[in-house]
């Protein structure tokens, strides 16, 4: 089969410089929404035709094109639109690239939440060799092509401008999705005129045509109304951005993850979810996230790329990217977890602690005020509040080993590149420059002092 994916259009309404194919939906654009479910039905050919937005939408496609989008290999052409004149006009441009004998699937980039299950049904419906129509019954047509049918067969599709009274009344509208036997397409575009109100070539002017040559005009529907619902507005992004969201957590819930309100979750990407997994309001999840059984993530949490194991508590306000959380862990209120941070099982991290780029083993604490960068930290280790590991001089990073059993005192400093000893104990307020023994306790601390006579300033009249 061949895809042509049309993506030209400028989106006045969006009010952006950004195309409108290029807005985020769910965390990606609405194109790549689009292109990785065309990808996902094999295509031997996947065209996109672009327009405004000069280089910005090739450039997108060529990164989906190289990192294998849906994990598939098949390639991404582009086509240019210049002038936009139609949809008849933007398929014309795919036609070099079609494959004849393999009928052509056409989609839009902006209508990105059509799934795979109704495109199926679509190109089943249409075969090698009928046209087939993706349509919908809605309350509201307003402004929508209507599928004209006389004695139930599809004889054309006549848009809101040049429609009668009578037609538009019909409720049956036209997606846009099509399927057709290309060797008929190619002749068909050409024939296109644009003596209409718009002095457009519209492709759903080849129904007339398909007709008049005794082509069988099919349709399908898809499972859903919003499966075709296309963006031109923010406005229409909101409502589809609510749509996607709540389907997504339709299908958390479904597979047993408890959602304390689906109507506030955000998945930007990928959610995996063991089993009893507990999920409260507001959080985030982007990139690729995992939760195994039993994990408990509270509210107004941000996680990115991360992995959270078996039993572990994400308390409220945390922000996890590109980090591994032990088994059994507590984490947060409001800690930072960046990335490169391991941690094993068992570890807690306390509210306003910050970890980058550091290994900590099981049983060890962090419960208060810390920053804990390129560290290695053993196991039963205690770090005590206000405690950081000063890892960068301004220029070059550098490492912080700190043993197992060891127990750093409050407000204390440990100037990497540095050592502390398995079973070390470091005193309140310690500024450690030089490695600390195992089993010792080091103390670097000015002796206190009492100055008699001393007096406290006082504020001067004016």
């Amino acid at each position: 089969m061949n895809v042509v994916i049309l993506a030209a259009g400028m989106g006045k309404r969006m009010q952006s410089a950004l195309p409108k194919v290029l807005h985020p939906l769910a965390g990606k654009p609405l194109l790549q929404h689009v292109i990785d479910t065309a990808r996902r039905l094999s295509p031997s050919k996947l065209c996109v035709i672009y327009g405004h937005g000069g280089a910005a939408v090739p450039e997108m496609v060529g990164k989906l094109a190289l990192d294998g989008a849906a994990g598939t290999n098949t390639a991404i052409d582009t086509a240019l639109q210049q002038p936009q004149l139609g949809t008849g006009h933007a398929v014309m441009q795919a036609v070099p690239q079609l494959d004849e004998d393999a009928p052509t699937l056409v989609l839009y980039g902006d209508v990105p939440l059509t799934t795979e299950q109704s495109l199926r049904s679509l190109v089943e419906a249409a075969g090698n060799d009928k046209l087939g129509i993706l349509t919908v019954e809605q309350a509201n047509p307003f402004g929508l092509g209507r599928i004209v049918r006389e004695n139930g067969r599809i004889v054309r599709i006549v848009e809101e401008k040049d429609a009668s009274d009578l037609e538009r009344a019909i409720r049956e509208i036209n997606s846009g999705i099509m399927c057709i036997p290309t060797r008929h397409l190619k002749r068909w575009l050409a024939a296109l005129s644009n003596n209409n109100a718009q002095g457009e070539y519209y492709l759903t002017d080849i129904v007339a045509q398909a007709v008049s040559e005794g082509v069988e005009v099919v349709s399908a529907s898809p499972m859903a109304e919003w499966e075709v619902a296309g963006v031109n507005s923010k406005v229409q992004l909101a409502e589809l951005e609510r749509r996607h969201q709540l389907n997504i957590a339709t299908a958390l819930l479904e597979k047993g993850v408890t959602l304390m309100d689906p109507a506030r979750i955000d998945v930007r990407g990928e959610l995996i979810c063991g089993r009893d997994v507990v999920i409260d309001v507001g959080c985030v999840f982007e990139g690729r996230v995992e939760l195994a059984d039993g994990v408990t993530v509270g509210p107004h949490c941000v996680l990115v790329n991360a992995k959270v194991a078996a039993g572990a508590n994400i308390k409220p306000f945390c922000h996890i990217e590109d980090a591994l959380v032990g088994p059994k862990s507590q984490i947060g209120p409001y800690a930072r977890l960046r990335p490169g941070t391991e941690l094993g099982e068992d570890v807690h991290v306390g509210n306003f602690v910050e970890i980058k780029n550091s290994q900590v083993a099981a049983h060890s604490k962090a419960n208060h005020l810390a920053y804990v960068g390129d560290a290695t930290v053993g196991s039963r280790v205690n770090i005590g509040a206000g405690t950081i590991t000063c890892n960068y001089d301004g220029a070059n990073k550098f490492r912080t080993v700190i043993e197992d059993d060891a127990f750093i005192g409050s407000d204390s400093q440990l100037v990497a590149p540095v050592t502390v000893g398995k079973g070390a104990t470091l005193g309140a307020g310690t500024t450690l420059t030089k490695d600390a023994p195992a089993g010792k306790l080091t103390i670097s601390r000015p002796k206190q002092m009492t100055l008699d006579g001393w007096t406290r300033p006082v504020k001067v009249k004016k």
